[in-house]
């Protein structure tokens, strides 16, 4: 069984805290997409389940061994990286077979699994290629037969996708996908692509400056996230926050709600449902909207003005803006008939706003 159990793990650099304090169980099969924005510690957290970084502190466990001072060679893990690092003098068939190889195992089992790997991910014809007579696409793919022929427990991902073009990304996503049925391996995989990490995971971990936010499937990330970082961060394009002020409670729908004067809106007052305890009157919280939010028959209407519309064929996303200067993303099938500078009302429903507090924290029950 290839579980993957962190327990308070920590780097640092010097004095500079990068991992700081991360407690995470991988389950035998799980598909885990490490996302965050740049320098959040996603690839140094990756490399230090590697080994190819130390553990200041805590603990790393594969099945049932503590990892933290193995080789890492002996910790049944595979490694496919952003760069290719493929041999330029060698065929794809001695690019795959390299480590086997290296390690001494017999050729006949070394071409048997080779040809193995090569099958799962349609290398066949391109056997007796070298590297630079290959796309991006193909190198990636004998990168990966290269961790393939490994046999792994663990198979870790560090932005494998990041050097290709966006009609490939797709495709590759793909292939990785079906890999991952096909072989039930433990795979952990790290992106800043969210739609890679939405289209990929079966459980998504959210990081921030060395910190899990969340972990979760990528639906329960995206609508109940536990705060405004993770709530920006998951979807494209991302949730409209919109800052306020809570003036009162006032049933809604025949349950508790509150009335928020929404700041940038001449005083454009909402009134969103929720339960559990309220937010106190005067405190000051900030309302998300998603974009696909917004619809014709919605019951809180925003006055906007139209900045710019992104048609997309089948959907549009029109940029507008408050009279206060508030940014608003609205989602519509139907946008043909909008134009740039024309005033409009922007409607949505209440009841899918999330609420959060000052801190960022979401108010749970909206």
């Amino acid at each position: 069984m290839a579980d993957v159990k962190l327990t308070q793990v920590r780097k640092s650099f010097g004095e500079i805290d990068i991992i700081r304090g991360v407690d995470l169980d991988i389950k035998h099969g799980e598909f885990v997409v490490f996302v965050g924005p740049s320098g959040c510690g996603k690839s140094t957290l990756l490399r230090a389940i590697s080994g190819l970084e130390d553990i200041t502190s805590g603990e790393l466990r594969i099945g049932d061994q503590v990892m933290n001072h193995v080789d890492p060679s002996k910790r049944g893990i595979a490694m496919v990286f952003q760069s290719y690092a493929l041999y330029p003098h060698m065929t794809v068939r001695e690019n795959m077979g390299f480590a086997l190889k290296h390690a001494g195992v017999a050729k006949d089992v070394v071409q048997s699994k080779v040809d193995a790997a090569a099958k799962i991910l349609g290398l066949e014809p391109l056997m007796d290629r070298k590297p630079k007579a290959l796309s991006g696409g193909q190198r990636q793919r004998v990168a990966i037969g290269r961790a393939i022929v490994r046999d792994p427990q663990v198979f870790l991902f560090d932005e494998p996708l990041s050097n290709l073009d966006a009609e490939l990304r797709v495709h590759m996503r793909i292939e990785i996908a079906r890999l991952h049925r096909e072989l039930g391996s433990t795979i952990i995989y790290v992106t800043h692509d969210q739609v890679e990490a939405m289209t990929l995971a079966d459980k998504i971990v959210v990081l921030r400056a060395g910190v899990v936010e969340q972990v979760g499937a990528p639906l329960e990330l995206y609508d109940n996230p536990a705060n405004t970082f993770v709530a920006g961060f998951i979807g494209s394009p991302r949730m409209n926050f919109f800052e306020g002020k809570v003036t009162g409670h006032a049933p809604v729908n025949g349950g508790n709600g509150c009335q928020i004067s929404l700041n940038g809106f001449d005083n454009t007052t909402i009134q969103l449902p929720l339960g559990g305890t309220l937010p106190a009157v005067g405190s000051e919280v900030s309302v998300g909207v998603r974009p696909e939010h917004f619809q014709e028959q919605g019951d809180t209407v925003l006055p906007v003005t139209i900045d710019m519309l992104e048609h997309l064929g089948g959907e549009t996303f029109t940029y507008a803006r408050s009279s206060g200067g508030v940014m608003v993303v609205i989602e519509s099938k139907n946008g043909r008939e909008l134009r740039s500078g024309q005033a409009m009302e922007a409607r949505f429903d209440a009841t899918k706003a999330l609420l959060f507090d000052k801190s960022g924290a979401r108010i749970y029950g909206s």
